[in-house]
Formats: C-alpha cells, sequence, structure tokens
C-alpha cells in the first residue's frame, strides 16, 4: 500500500484529553484507571461534551458518539487542515465500533419499562448504532466521500486507519479515521462480564497487569482517538507519521488445532510495508491480560523478532482496554512515540513469567531512535490486526 501521513492527532482518554496533556500524563506515569461502582475503569473525567457540539446534538448521540465528535474536533484543531477547503465528496470518515451507544440504550429501555413506548426518544433509533459515529462526523463535517464503520472490537481502531488508507488511494483527500467507546453503564459492564476477561480485582494499582504471570483480566475504559489521515499534507507541518503496511487475520475456529493468527498479521503487515524484523524499533502490544491470550501474543513477538530483541510495552496500563477505542490509542501513543523518540511503559512492573521471552519497557519511559513501530490488537471473535507506521514516508 501507498504511506498515507497522519496529520492530525485528537485524544479523549481516561488520563487526558487532547494528545499532548494525554502525552504527557502517560510519560509521567499518570493512571486514569479508577473505582467505579462495580470495579475498577478507565474513566474519562472532566469532558464536557457541550465544549465540542451544540446541544441538540448532545441529546441526540450516546455518550460513544460524543467522545468521537470531541477527538474529531480535536484532530482538525491539531492538523490545521481546512475541510471547507476540500471538495465535500473528497472528505471521508472511517470509524472503528464495538458495542454500540450503550448509555443511551440503557437510558430508553428504561422509559420504556416506565412511561411506555410513547416516552422512549425517537434517536434510540439511530444512536445505538455502530454506524452512528461516523454518520455524525460526516454530517457535522460536511463529509460526503466514502463513510464506513469496521466491527472489530478492540481491532477496529487498526483496522479503521487501514481503511482509511484504501479510501485515499481511491482519490479521497481527506480521512476522518479512528474509534472511540463508552461501555461503561450497568448494562455494558454486565455484558463485558460473561466471558470472564474482566480483572476482579479493586485495585486500580493491581487490576490490569498485562504479561504478568498473575494475570487475571483486563480494565475496561473509554475514550480513544480520531486522526487526520492525508495522501498529501495540505498544511506544510510535519506529519506525526505514516501508515505503512497493515494486516488483518482470523483465529481458527476453537478446538479446530489450526494456528492462532496473530503471527501472519504480523509478518503480512511487515511484507507489505517493505520492512523486516530487524527494522522494527518498538512494538506497542494488544495486552490482554489474560494468561492464555498473553502467551500467544508473547511467542508470536518473539518468532517474529526473536526472544528479547525488541522493545515491547502495553501503555494502556494506564487507561484500561478501550475495545474500538483501544487501537486508536495504541495508534495515537505510538505516532507520538515516533514524533518524541521515546517508548512509553508499561505500568504496574510486572512479573513476567519465564517463557515469555520478551523485552518489556517497565515503569520509565525509554528514549529510543524510532524510525518504524508495529501496534497490535486483537478483538473478541478471533479478529487480529498489525500496524506499521513510520516517521518517514517510504
Amino acid at each position: 500500500m501507498r504511506p498515507c501521513a497522519v496529520t492530525g492527532i485528537g485524544v479523549v482518554a481516561p488520563n487526558g484529553i487532547g494528545p499532548e496533556a494525554y502525552w504527557e500524563q502517560l510519560l509521567n506515569g499518570k493512571s486514569g484507571i479508577e473505582p467505579i461502582p462495580d470495579g475498577v475503569a478507565g474513566v474519562v473525567s472532566g469532558f464536557e461534551a457541550a465544549q465540542y457540539m451544540p446541544a441538540q446534538l448532545i441529546v441526540r448521540t450516546d455518550r460513544w458518539t460524543q467522545l468521537g465528535l470531541a477527538a474529531t474536533a480535536l484532530a482538525l484543531q491539531d492538523s490545521g487542515t481546512d475541510l471547507a477547503a476540500v471538495p465535500e465528496y473528497e472528505i471521508a470518515v472511517v470509524t472503528g465500533s464495538s458495542s454500540g451507544g450503550n448509555e443511551f440504550g440503557q437510558r430508553e429501555i428504561g422509559k420504556l419499562w416506565t412511561a411506555g413506548p410513547a416516552g422512549v426518544s425517537a434517536y434510540q433509533s439511530i444512536a445505538w448504532f455502530y454506524a452512528a459515529t461516523t454518520g455524525q462526523v460526516s454530517i457535522r463535517h460536511g463529509a460526503r466521500g466514502p463513510c464506513r464503520v469496521v466491527v472489530t472490537e478492540q481491532a477496529s481502531g487498526l483496522d479503521a486507519l487501514a481503511q482509511a488508507g484504501r479510501v485515499l488511494q481511491r482519490g479521497a483527500r481527506v480521512v476522518l479515521a479512528g474509534g472511540t467507546e463508552a461501555p461503561l453503564s450497568p448494562y455494558a459492564l454486565a455484558c463485558q462480564r460473561v466471558d470472564g476477561r474482566i480483572s476482579p480485582h479493586t485495585d486500580p494499582e493491581r487490576a490490569f497487569r498485562p504479561f504478568d504471570r498473575h494475570a487475571d483480566g483486563h480494565v475496561p475504559g473509554e475514550g480513544g482517538a480520531m486522526f487526520v489521515v492525508e495522501d498529501t499534507p495540505s498544511t506544510g507541518r510535519r506529519p506525526y507519521g505514516y501508515l505503512a503496511g497493515h494486516a488483518a487475520t482470523f483465529d481458527p475456529r476453537p478446538g479446530s488445532g489450526g494456528r492462532p493468527g496473530l503471527r501472519r498479521a504480523i509478518e503480512l503487515a511487515l511484507e507489505r510495508a517493505a520492512l523486516t524484523p530487524a527494522d522494527i524499533d518498538a512494538v506497542f502490544a494488544d495486552g490482554a491480560a489474560v494468561p492464555e491470550l498473553d502467551q500467544r501474543e508473547a511467542a508470536a513477538i518473539e518468532a517474529v523478532f526473536g526472544p528479547y530483541s525488541v522493545p515491547v510495552t502495553v501503555p494502556k496500563t494506564m487507561v484500561g482496554r478501550l475495545y474500538a477505542g483501544g487501537g486508536a490509542l495504541d495508534i495515537a501513543t505510538a505516532l507520538l512515540a515516533l514524533r518524541d523518540g521515546v517508548i512509553p511503559p508499561t505500568t504496574g512492573a510486572p512479573d513476567l513469567p519465564e517463557h515469555y521471552r520478551i523485552e518489556l519497557v517497565l515503569d520509565r519511559p525509554r528514549p529510543a531512535a524510532l524510525r518504524a513501530v508495529l501496534v497490535l490488537a486483537r478483538g473478541r471473535g478471533g479478529h487480529n490486526s498489525a500496524v506499521v507506521l513510520t516517521g518517514e514516508p517510504r
């Protein structure tokens, strides 16, 4: 694929709103994970939707879409791109989605039971839907080019950026791409707990420990990131980095004896970026904090790069697992790392089992000459995604 430039980043994360605020907190090891009534979670505190959109739009949308609209506004502000100068049919939108408008849906179901059908908002029909954020972003910014949604759970943010690259190759000039999530309503949390992958710990310092020998699940979180993606930067500013390669694979049916697909995704992404494993300077891992999944990821990284051959980090230990927003936020983190030449840490000092032969960056940022980085994500149901980002076009 032809490299495309990320010229703007918008972040709405549990430990910071805006790319620079988030990045500063991340490098200082500041966590946004905090207690909630039913455990712990990464919570976006201090977010006021009214700062980013009119009141009539707020009543029509779920918090998940509001976070996406805010992240898009921040990305456009960051890039300096003037959408008014771009033909409307050459502006596209691609977002990643996972569970949709949970909070809005729960509220309206409550109204159904207490007030009857007449009490339910007419906007329920659209606010819950997976493509709601794509639709609202396209309307708000006059984007009439290709508008898409990718539903691959945690892998959605990576897959959305890859789709943005394909849309640019087919004639769009600007793509607003990324993903957000707001999965912390009681109904949403009840759905997530069914598979047993959420940590039972109530201590924010101990609940989310990827690659730890005592890992027992992840911490859910809300937020994510959006990007301005262009074939050719329109403002003359230096891009954060370039999408150089992507691959998505699917795991075999459980019990079939087939091999997990993450390693193949890594190899294909490198091949499509025309890079070798030796060219990758850091890996931003998925970090599921589920022992079986951690073992598979550590094995895939070792198989491709060799034991202890590349720095690996899981900065989401400071925000939680954000599902559709998580992959997008990892991309934002990787791009900021490329810009500043520093690898953010994995916090919590995990105790790695001996057979996880990976070099995990722990507790403190690590200065590094970063030219190319790999971002990994896996979604429920077997989705694997790998993205190669570079500091310069290739």
